[in-house]
């Protein structure tokens, strides 16, 4: 048997991190808006670093994402950013464009880097191709199903994560698409935002599918259009575990932290269920009844990719 996966959950401040750490998460992704894409919440170098002392206290971990595309500009910001979080103690960087990598190598920084490259790691010889340059984890495409994952885990050289709750990106540009629209339109925006843009309740809807919401939201990074539906492996995680992935992902963006606790809750017993008793190990169909009674009614939970053969 292998070890126990990590149950790893986006922060977007310090009192979330608090929440997640107490329901059972076992390391939290977080990161700055200006360096990092789609977190729920933008924490500078100071937060960082006490997340770092938080998180450690209670034997957990802490990365960071610096997954936003790269610009000649921020490229000379990198260096002192990422020596900024090594000095921190982070656990951890989760990268997708090779300049982070080169800027990490060429500073001989010690940071643990985790390829993230969205829907393009797809198969383990290219996963194996960025561990071989430094990578320690590659961030599995969530368009991946069931089979594509569990059958690539031998084959793998470096750890393995994937997204097994929660909703995902489909979409992204940098332009502010939104805003653009209302003031072509001669509208003021008519919801209240924070100061990341998310809180204004907008959704996309196709005609073919009027029941479906895509919710869309911008921030300095541009606009993010998200799916409709949340994926949910809890029935079917015990397949996962017994591949041996290293690393489950919870996400938490454009959900509410008590929501996120339950999530986080549920999840660490059906783990923990299954490690004390791998052989006689039984999903407990309450665990799902529990989210089913937090999740929000225009949101079908669903399992996403994990049986559907994707065509890019």
């Amino acid at each position: 048997m292998g070890n126990k996966p990590e149950l790893l959950v986006p922060a977007g401040s310090l009192n979330e991190l608090d929440s997640y750490l107490e329901a059972g998460a076992g390391a939290a992704l977080i990161g700055e808006e200006k360096y990092g894409m789609r977190l729920p919440g933008s924490c500078n170098a100071g937060e960082i670093a006490e997340a770092v002392k938080r998180a450690h206290a209670r034997g957990a971990k802490i990365y960071v994402s610096v997954t936003n595309i790269i610009s000649n500009e921020l490229l000379k910001e990198l260096p002192l950013y990422l020596q900024q979080l090594e000095q921190a103690g982070v656990d951890g960087i989760q990268f997708g464009d090779p300049a982070v990598l080169q800027a990490v190598r060429s500073m001989n920084l010690k940071l643990k880097l985790h390829w993230n490259a969205e829907m393009t790691s797809t198969n383990y010889a290219t996963a194996n191709y960025w561990g071989s340059k430094g990578a320690s984890r590659v961030v599995l495409a969530r368009e991946l199903n069931m089979d594509e994952i569990t059958e690539m885990q031998p084959y793998l050289k470096l750890e393995s994560e994937v997204q097994v709750h929660g909703m995902t990106n489909i979409y992204h540009s940098k332009r502010r698409l939104v805003d653009s629209y209302l003031k072509h339109q001669g509208r003021a925006l008519e919801h209240a935002k924070d100061e990341l843009g998310r809180e204004r309740g907008l959704f996309l809807v196709e005609a073919e599918r009027p029941g479906e919401k895509f919710p869309i939201y911008e921030d300095s990074n541009g606009t993010h259009i998200m799916s409709s539906d949340d994926i949910c492996i809890l029935e079917d995680l015990h397949h996962l575990m017994a591949a041996g992935v290293h690393s489950f992902k919870i996400e938490t963006l454009l959900k509410d932290v008590s929501y996120n606790t339950t999530v986080i809750r549920i999840y660490r017993q059906a783990i923990d269920s299954y490690f004390s008793n791998p052989d006689g190990y039984e999903f407990n169909e309450e665990w799902l009844d529990e989210i089913r009674a937090v999740q929000d009614p225009d949101r079908e939970l669903s399992f996403g990719f994990f049986y559907k053969e994707q065509v890019y």
